[in-house]
């Protein structure tokens, strides 16, 4: 397993880390939860990342007891969010209550890293970074960073930050994959001039990437395709089918797997600490773990450029929630 940096941080995390929306119904359950994040920890992987609103708050209480007595191998990562914040309810009060409660299900006393899930363009940043302040101060939370942020937001709060003499967000968590380029137009380069450790979500594009799906075919039984799910309909597009199909002969001329090379090419990106990929078992982990460990060479590299150059990605500079569906 290799380890990078993640952000500023100091902190070294794997590069192929754990997500944690599968844990808990209708997805996983209690047994195969802990298995699946057993042998993650077997293999090297030591991010793990979870939010509050996943599975009703499952995830969290899964993982919290996955985790028994191993909390100090891992960096741990939550999110909180200003969503539909109640009469009255301050944006420090939503942000501490979530904070509590993620540590409570998850039966820990910090969090390695907090992030804000959800770009809240009701709210400062300055309120914002008020709100995470005291947690850090009080050693509940070590570091700070923001989900699904425009780089012209992440930059903003980055003064708010520097004015005021607060902590600031040292990761940025957006989606990214073969099929969802968009966060190099801006974003990542963002990231690399200021020290952010880039997080990737969807690194397989939900699930378009795994080698499971078949242009011109239905999706396969069990996926989130064949559940009607809106995003894997968005994503596939005439121009992204054929995009694949090119893509996995790419990856067959060279003894690899599509799943292979959707890992690789983000593992490609300096800028990216570790990419976050769900596992519904053990054996998906293993199989996301031996993906990262492939590297393009610059023959590779230059050649995979000239198939996605041509294509415009899909991408969402600041995705509302019916994107993660």
């Amino acid at each position: 397993m290799e380890y990078r940096q993640l952000g500023s941080s100091g902190l070294e995390v794997s590069s192929v880390g754990l997500g944690g929306n599968v844990f808990g119904p209708p997805r996983q359950d209690l047994a195969s939860s802990i298995a699946t994040v057993n042998r993650a920890l077997e293999l090297g992987v030591n991010f793990i990342d979870t939010a509050h609103i996943y599975n009703n708050g499952h995830s969290e209480e899964f993982l919290g007891k996955a985790l028994a007595g191993r909390r100090g191998e891992v960096i741990l990562a939550s999110k909180c969010h200003l969503l539909q914040l109640a009469e009255g309810e301050s944006i420090a009060q939503r942000v501490r209550s979530h904070c509590e409660t993620s540590l409570r299900r998850l039966d820990t006393d910090y969090l390695d890293l907090l992030q804000l899930h959800f770009p809240a363009a009701q709210a400062p940043a300055d309120e914002i970074l008020e709100a995470f302040a005291p947690l850090v101060q009080e050693g509940k939370v070590r570091h700070i960073g923001q989900c699904n942020y425009a780089a012209w937001r992440h930059a903003e709060s980055l003064g708010a930050a520097q004015h005021l003499g607060l902590p600031a967000f040292i990761t940025a968590q957006n989606q990214c994959s073969l099929l969802v380029r968009g966060a190099q137009f801006e974003l990542l380069p963002f990231c690399q001039a200021r020290q952010i450790g880039f997080l990737p979500y969807f690194p397989l594009a939900a699930g378009l990437l795994s080698g499971k799906y078949r242009p011109g075919e239905a999706a396969p039984p069990g996926t989130r395709g064949a559940a009607g799910s809106p995003t894997v309909k968005r994503l596939r597009t005439a121009q992204n089918e054929s995009l694949l199909s090119s893509l996995n002969d790419f990856a067959l001329a060279r003894s690899r797997t599509l799943l292979e090379l959707a890992f690789a090419w983000l593992l490609s990106q300096a800028v990216v600490s570790t990419v976050i990929a769900g596992a519904m078992s053990a054996t998906q982990i293993e199989q996301n773990v031996a993906a990262g460990a492939w590297r393009l060479d610059a023959d590779d590299q230059q050649a995979l450029d000239g198939l996605l150059n041509p294509s415009t990605p899909d991408w969402q500079a600041e995705p509302d929630l019916a994107s993660f569906r």
